[in-house]
Protein backbone atom coordinates (compact mmCIF):
# COMPACT_ATOMS: atom_id res chain seq x y z
CA UNK A 1 0.00 0.00 0.00
CA UNK A 2 1.10 3.49 -1.32
CA UNK A 3 2.39 5.62 1.70
CA UNK A 4 -0.30 8.67 0.63
CA UNK A 5 -2.95 5.84 1.11
CA UNK A 6 -1.35 4.81 4.70
CA UNK A 7 -1.97 8.25 5.59
CA UNK A 8 -5.18 8.61 4.61
CA UNK A 9 -6.16 5.30 6.39
CA UNK A 10 -4.27 6.97 9.60
CA UNK A 11 -6.32 10.04 9.21
CA UNK A 12 -9.66 8.03 9.19
CA UNK A 13 -9.03 5.78 12.06
CA UNK A 14 -7.81 8.58 14.34
CA UNK A 15 -11.42 10.60 12.59
CA UNK A 16 -13.04 7.11 14.00
CA UNK A 17 -11.82 7.53 16.92
CA UNK A 18 -12.13 11.22 18.01
CA UNK A 19 -15.97 11.15 16.87
CA UNK A 20 -16.42 8.05 19.41
CA UNK A 21 -15.56 9.72 22.37
CA UNK A 22 -16.97 12.81 21.20
CA UNK A 23 -20.30 10.99 20.97
CA UNK A 24 -19.38 9.85 24.61
CA UNK A 25 -18.69 13.51 25.65
CA UNK A 26 -22.31 14.09 24.43
CA UNK A 27 -23.74 11.79 26.35
CA UNK A 28 -22.52 12.79 29.58
CA UNK A 29 -23.47 16.47 28.53
CA UNK A 30 -26.82 15.34 27.93
CA UNK A 31 -26.85 13.19 31.17
CA UNK A 32 -25.45 15.86 33.69
CA UNK A 33 -28.05 18.58 31.56
CA UNK A 34 -31.24 16.19 33.01
CA UNK A 35 -29.60 16.50 36.38
CA UNK A 36 -29.28 20.08 36.51
CA UNK A 37 -31.45 22.00 39.09
CA UNK A 38 -33.29 23.85 36.01
CA UNK A 39 -34.02 20.62 34.70
CA UNK A 40 -36.97 18.31 35.35
CA UNK A 41 -35.37 15.19 35.04
CA UNK A 42 -34.53 12.47 32.97
CA UNK A 43 -37.59 10.23 31.71
CA UNK A 44 -38.47 7.16 33.09
CA UNK A 45 -36.88 5.58 29.26
CA UNK A 46 -33.81 7.31 29.98
CA UNK A 47 -30.92 5.47 30.80
CA UNK A 48 -27.53 6.44 30.62
CA UNK A 49 -25.58 3.52 29.06
CA UNK A 50 -28.47 3.89 26.70
CA UNK A 51 -27.57 7.17 25.40
CA UNK A 52 -23.67 6.50 25.38
CA UNK A 53 -24.90 4.22 22.80
CA UNK A 54 -27.52 6.23 21.04
CA UNK A 55 -24.75 8.81 20.64
CA UNK A 56 -21.17 6.47 20.35
CA UNK A 57 -23.10 4.17 17.82
CA UNK A 58 -24.02 7.04 15.39
CA UNK A 59 -20.94 8.51 15.99
CA UNK A 60 -19.05 5.27 14.57
CA UNK A 61 -21.51 5.16 11.47
CA UNK A 62 -21.11 8.49 10.88
CA UNK A 63 -17.31 8.19 10.98
CA UNK A 64 -17.32 5.46 8.73
CA UNK A 65 -19.64 6.98 6.09
CA UNK A 66 -19.26 10.37 6.32
CA UNK A 67 -15.40 10.62 7.25
CA UNK A 68 -14.36 8.19 4.57
CA UNK A 69 -16.13 10.63 2.52
CA UNK A 70 -14.49 13.46 3.70
CA UNK A 71 -10.45 11.72 3.67
CA UNK A 72 -11.02 9.48 0.56
CA UNK A 73 -13.64 11.97 -1.75
CA UNK A 74 -13.84 15.73 -0.78
CA UNK A 75 -10.67 16.51 -0.15
CA UNK A 76 -9.20 14.65 -3.22
CA UNK A 77 -12.01 15.66 -5.47
CA UNK A 78 -12.83 19.43 -4.03
CA UNK A 79 -8.68 20.59 -3.52
CA UNK A 80 -9.06 22.92 -6.75
CA UNK A 81 -12.78 23.78 -5.92
CA UNK A 82 -13.84 27.03 -3.99
CA UNK A 83 -14.00 26.49 -0.08
CA UNK A 84 -17.89 26.94 -0.43
CA UNK A 85 -18.77 24.40 -2.89
CA UNK A 86 -16.63 22.30 -0.82
CA UNK A 87 -18.88 23.40 2.65
CA UNK A 88 -22.24 23.05 0.33
CA UNK A 89 -21.55 19.27 -0.66
CA UNK A 90 -20.07 18.26 3.20
CA UNK A 91 -23.48 19.59 4.58
CA UNK A 92 -25.78 18.21 2.01
CA UNK A 93 -24.00 14.56 2.15
CA UNK A 94 -24.34 14.97 6.35
CA UNK A 95 -28.05 15.43 5.94
CA UNK A 96 -28.74 12.29 4.18
CA UNK A 97 -25.76 10.91 6.41
CA UNK A 98 -27.95 11.60 9.30
CA UNK A 99 -31.06 10.91 8.10
CA UNK A 100 -29.33 7.21 7.01
CA UNK A 101 -28.14 6.78 10.23
CA UNK A 102 -31.49 8.29 12.27
CA UNK A 103 -33.57 5.39 10.57
CA UNK A 104 -30.86 3.14 10.64
CA UNK A 105 -31.36 3.80 14.12
CA UNK A 106 -34.81 3.37 14.89
CA UNK A 107 -35.04 0.23 12.60
CA UNK A 108 -33.10 -1.34 15.55
CA UNK A 109 -33.97 0.48 19.02
CA UNK A 110 -37.43 0.40 18.56
CA UNK A 111 -38.84 -2.89 17.81
CA UNK A 112 -36.28 -3.74 20.91
CA UNK A 113 -38.37 -1.04 23.08
CA UNK A 114 -41.73 -2.57 21.61
CA UNK A 115 -40.53 -6.05 21.72
CA UNK A 116 -42.90 -6.25 18.41
CA UNK A 117 -41.88 -6.41 14.95
CA UNK A 118 -41.06 -2.88 12.81
CA UNK A 119 -44.24 -4.12 11.14
CA UNK A 120 -46.88 -3.81 13.80
CA UNK A 121 -48.79 -0.68 14.38
CA UNK A 122 -47.56 0.02 18.25
CA UNK A 123 -43.71 0.14 16.41
CA UNK A 124 -44.88 1.45 13.40
CA UNK A 125 -45.98 4.54 15.60
CA UNK A 126 -43.61 4.48 17.71
CA UNK A 127 -40.71 4.46 14.94
CA UNK A 128 -42.24 7.73 13.67
CA UNK A 129 -42.42 9.25 17.09
CA UNK A 130 -38.55 8.09 17.24
CA UNK A 131 -37.36 9.99 14.27
CA UNK A 132 -39.61 13.20 14.73
CA UNK A 133 -38.20 13.38 17.94
CA UNK A 134 -36.04 16.83 18.66
CA UNK A 135 -33.70 14.42 20.19
CA UNK A 136 -31.87 13.28 16.46
CA UNK A 137 -32.54 17.12 15.89
CA UNK A 138 -30.54 18.43 18.89
CA UNK A 139 -27.65 15.68 17.87
CA UNK A 140 -27.62 16.73 14.21
CA UNK A 141 -26.67 20.79 15.11
CA UNK A 142 -24.08 18.97 17.43
CA UNK A 143 -22.60 17.17 15.04
CA UNK A 144 -22.96 19.29 12.40
CA UNK A 145 -19.68 21.40 14.17
CA UNK A 146 -18.22 18.74 14.70
CA UNK A 147 -17.82 17.45 10.97
CA UNK A 148 -17.53 21.29 9.75
CA UNK A 149 -14.12 21.11 12.42
CA UNK A 150 -13.44 18.20 11.41
CA UNK A 151 -12.94 19.70 7.59
CA UNK A 152 -11.31 22.69 8.83
CA UNK A 153 -8.58 20.39 10.68
CA UNK A 154 -8.04 17.98 7.47
CA UNK A 155 -7.74 21.45 5.35
CA UNK A 156 -5.51 23.02 7.71
CA UNK A 157 -3.36 19.46 7.87
CA UNK A 158 -3.56 19.68 3.91
CA UNK A 159 -2.14 23.33 4.38
CA UNK A 160 1.03 22.56 5.96
CA UNK A 161 1.82 19.02 5.72
CA UNK A 162 0.61 15.93 7.72
CA UNK A 163 3.75 16.13 9.57
CA UNK A 164 4.55 19.67 9.82
CA UNK A 165 0.78 20.37 11.56
CA UNK A 166 1.45 17.64 13.80
CA UNK A 167 4.19 18.83 14.91
CA UNK A 168 3.26 22.51 15.60
CA UNK A 169 0.34 20.94 17.16
CA UNK A 170 2.64 19.36 19.75
CA UNK A 171 5.12 22.26 20.11
CA UNK A 172 8.31 19.56 19.50
CA UNK A 173 10.41 22.84 17.72
CA UNK A 174 9.07 25.81 20.26
CA UNK A 175 12.41 25.21 21.28
CA UNK A 176 14.69 24.92 17.94
CA UNK A 177 16.90 21.44 17.62
CA UNK A 178 19.62 20.08 15.64
CA UNK A 179 18.62 17.36 13.16
CA UNK A 180 20.39 15.73 10.34
CA UNK A 181 18.27 16.10 7.21
CA UNK A 182 18.84 15.11 4.03
CA UNK A 183 17.35 18.17 1.17
CA UNK A 184 16.03 17.69 -2.51
CA UNK A 185 16.08 21.05 -4.23
CA UNK A 186 13.64 20.09 -7.52
CA UNK A 187 13.32 22.82 -10.28
CA UNK A 188 12.28 23.27 -13.78
CA UNK A 189 14.16 23.71 -16.71
CA UNK A 190 13.35 27.00 -18.49
CA UNK A 191 11.08 28.34 -16.32
CA UNK A 192 11.38 31.52 -17.87
CA UNK A 193 10.63 30.38 -21.55
CA UNK A 194 7.90 28.53 -20.42
CA UNK A 195 6.89 31.85 -18.31
CA UNK A 196 7.17 33.52 -21.59
CA UNK A 197 5.32 31.56 -23.71
CA UNK A 198 2.47 30.05 -21.95
CA UNK A 199 1.66 33.42 -20.23
CA UNK A 200 1.55 34.29 -16.71
CA UNK A 201 -1.96 32.30 -15.98
CA UNK A 202 -1.56 29.06 -17.94
CA UNK A 203 2.17 29.20 -16.56
CA UNK A 204 0.77 29.23 -12.99
CA UNK A 205 -2.07 26.31 -14.63
CA UNK A 206 1.16 24.30 -15.26
CA UNK A 207 2.79 24.79 -11.95
CA UNK A 208 -0.05 24.39 -9.77
CA UNK A 209 -0.33 20.71 -12.06
CA UNK A 210 3.48 19.63 -12.04
CA UNK A 211 3.11 20.19 -7.92
CA UNK A 212 -0.04 18.18 -7.86
CA UNK A 213 1.08 15.73 -9.68
CA UNK A 214 4.57 15.09 -7.93
CA UNK A 215 3.11 15.41 -4.62
CA UNK A 216 2.18 11.63 -3.95
CA UNK A 217 5.93 10.25 -4.78
CA UNK A 218 7.56 12.71 -2.89
CA UNK A 219 4.73 11.14 0.33
CA UNK A 220 5.39 7.37 -0.97
CA UNK A 221 8.79 8.13 -0.88
CA UNK A 222 8.70 8.99 2.43
CA UNK A 223 9.81 12.68 1.92
CA UNK A 224 7.99 15.73 3.29
CA UNK A 225 7.52 18.94 0.86
CA UNK A 226 9.20 21.70 3.17
CA UNK A 227 8.15 24.72 0.89
CA UNK A 228 7.78 25.97 -2.32
CA UNK A 229 9.73 28.71 -3.96
CA UNK A 230 8.45 29.64 -7.05
CA UNK A 231 9.07 26.71 -9.56
CA UNK A 232 10.95 24.99 -6.88
CA UNK A 233 10.35 22.68 -4.52
CA UNK A 234 12.53 21.75 -1.53
CA UNK A 235 11.91 18.27 -0.13
CA UNK A 236 13.37 16.98 3.29
CA UNK A 237 13.81 13.70 4.61
CA UNK A 238 15.34 12.40 8.41
CA UNK A 239 18.20 10.46 7.85
CA UNK A 240 16.87 7.14 8.40
CA UNK A 241 13.43 7.30 6.00
CA UNK A 242 15.61 9.06 3.36
CA UNK A 243 18.50 6.34 3.41
CA UNK A 244 16.07 3.39 3.92
CA UNK A 245 15.63 1.46 0.46
CA UNK A 246 17.63 4.82 -1.08
CA UNK A 247 14.03 6.67 -0.38
CA UNK A 248 15.39 9.64 -0.95
CA UNK A 249 16.95 9.22 -5.06
CA UNK A 250 13.60 7.05 -5.79
CA UNK A 251 11.73 10.06 -5.20
CA UNK A 252 13.08 11.49 -7.98
CA UNK A 253 12.95 8.76 -10.49
CA UNK A 254 9.55 8.40 -9.75
CA UNK A 255 8.58 11.75 -10.14
CA UNK A 256 10.09 11.27 -13.74
CA UNK A 257 7.95 8.39 -14.18
CA UNK A 258 4.72 10.35 -13.26
CA UNK A 259 5.41 12.69 -15.70
CA UNK A 260 5.91 10.24 -18.22
CA UNK A 261 2.84 8.76 -17.72
CA UNK A 262 1.48 12.91 -17.73
CA UNK A 263 3.07 13.48 -21.03
CA UNK A 264 0.00 13.60 -23.44
CA UNK A 265 -1.91 16.07 -20.88
CA UNK A 266 0.82 18.41 -20.75
CA UNK A 267 1.36 18.12 -24.23
CA UNK A 268 -2.41 18.64 -25.17
CA UNK A 269 -2.93 21.28 -22.64
CA UNK A 270 0.66 23.12 -22.45
CA UNK A 271 1.96 21.93 -25.51
CA UNK A 272 5.21 20.47 -24.20
CA UNK A 273 6.13 18.40 -20.85
CA UNK A 274 7.91 20.00 -17.87
CA UNK A 275 11.61 18.95 -17.52
CA UNK A 276 13.03 19.32 -14.58
CA UNK A 277 16.86 18.97 -12.64
CA UNK A 278 17.44 17.98 -9.17
CA UNK A 279 20.17 18.89 -6.50
CA UNK A 280 20.79 16.74 -3.34
CA UNK A 281 22.76 16.93 0.00
CA UNK A 282 22.62 16.17 3.27
CA UNK A 283 24.15 17.40 6.99
CA UNK A 284 23.19 18.76 9.97
CA UNK A 285 20.30 21.54 10.13
CA UNK A 286 18.45 23.62 13.14
CA UNK A 287 14.87 23.27 13.09
CA UNK A 288 12.20 25.45 14.77
CA UNK A 289 9.22 27.40 14.94
CA UNK A 290 9.03 30.93 13.62
CA UNK A 291 6.30 33.78 12.98
CA UNK A 292 3.70 35.19 15.00
CA UNK A 293 0.99 35.58 12.53
CA UNK A 294 2.04 33.14 9.81
CA UNK A 295 3.68 30.20 12.79
CA UNK A 296 5.61 27.49 10.29
CA UNK A 297 8.52 25.38 11.18
CA UNK A 298 12.05 26.24 9.27
CA UNK A 299 15.18 25.07 9.06
CA UNK A 300 18.22 27.11 8.31
CA UNK A 301 22.03 25.79 7.95
CA UNK A 302 24.72 25.77 5.76
CA UNK A 303 23.13 22.38 4.32
CA UNK A 304 20.67 24.57 2.49
CA UNK A 305 22.55 26.71 0.79
CA UNK A 306 25.09 23.92 -0.31
CA UNK A 307 22.28 21.99 -2.14
CA UNK A 308 20.82 25.32 -3.99
CA UNK A 309 24.31 25.63 -5.01
CA UNK A 310 24.26 21.80 -5.98
CA UNK A 311 21.11 22.29 -7.79
CA UNK A 312 22.49 25.39 -9.79
CA UNK A 313 25.20 23.32 -10.67
CA UNK A 314 22.76 20.87 -12.71
CA UNK A 315 22.50 23.61 -15.71
CA UNK A 316 26.11 24.03 -15.57
CA UNK A 317 27.19 20.78 -15.78
CA UNK A 318 24.36 19.73 -18.09
CA UNK A 319 23.04 17.01 -15.72
CA UNK A 320 19.74 16.43 -14.47
CA UNK A 321 20.49 15.06 -11.31
CA UNK A 322 23.48 16.29 -8.85
CA UNK A 323 24.62 14.08 -5.51
CA UNK A 324 27.01 15.54 -2.91
CA UNK A 325 29.98 13.07 -1.63
CA UNK A 326 28.35 13.69 1.79
CA UNK A 327 25.36 12.25 1.07
CA UNK A 328 26.48 9.19 -1.56
CA UNK A 329 28.61 7.86 1.10
CA UNK A 330 25.73 7.37 3.07
CA UNK A 331 23.50 5.30 0.51
CA UNK A 332 23.77 1.55 0.02
CA UNK A 333 22.94 2.51 -3.72
CA UNK A 334 21.81 -0.60 -5.02
CA UNK A 335 22.75 -2.18 -8.84
CA UNK A 336 20.08 0.17 -10.44
CA UNK A 337 21.55 3.15 -9.66
CA UNK A 338 25.02 4.32 -11.82
CA UNK A 339 27.53 7.45 -10.10
CA UNK A 340 29.78 9.27 -12.23
CA UNK A 341 32.42 11.34 -10.04
CA UNK A 342 32.62 15.04 -11.95
CA UNK A 343 34.97 16.23 -9.06
CA UNK A 344 35.37 19.09 -6.64
CA UNK A 345 34.17 21.69 -7.40
CA UNK A 346 33.63 25.33 -5.85
CA UNK A 347 30.30 26.85 -5.05
CA UNK A 348 29.41 30.07 -5.13
CA UNK A 349 29.72 31.65 -1.59
CA UNK A 350 31.61 28.56 -0.50
CA UNK A 351 35.45 28.48 0.88
CA UNK A 352 35.75 24.99 0.32
CA UNK A 353 35.29 22.46 -2.16
CA UNK A 354 32.82 20.10 -2.67
CA UNK A 355 32.82 16.63 -4.58
CA UNK A 356 29.77 16.10 -6.50
CA UNK A 357 28.23 13.05 -8.47
CA UNK A 358 25.96 12.63 -11.53
CA UNK A 359 23.17 9.96 -11.34
CA UNK A 360 21.23 7.85 -13.48
CA UNK A 361 19.69 4.45 -13.49
CA UNK A 362 20.99 1.32 -15.61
Amino acid sequence: MKTATQIKFRQLGILMLLWLFFGFVIAIYDHLQLHTYYSLGPSTAYSFWNSVVRNMVPGFIGALLGGSLLVFYVNEKFRDRPYGHTLLFVAVSFILIVLFITLVMGMVIVPRQTAKPLSHPETHKAFWDFVTDPYPLKNALVWAFIVEFTQLMLQINSKFGHRTFWNILRGRYNTPKEEKRIFMFLDLDDSTTLAETLGNERYHSLLKDFFADITDPIIDSKGNIYQYVGDEVVVAWDYKEGTEAQHCLKCFFEIKEVMALKSNYYRERYGEVPSFKAGFHSGNVVAGEVGIVKRDITYSGDVLNTTARILGKCSELKEEILISSDLLSILDLTQEYRSRLLGSVYLKGKAKEISIHSLSMF
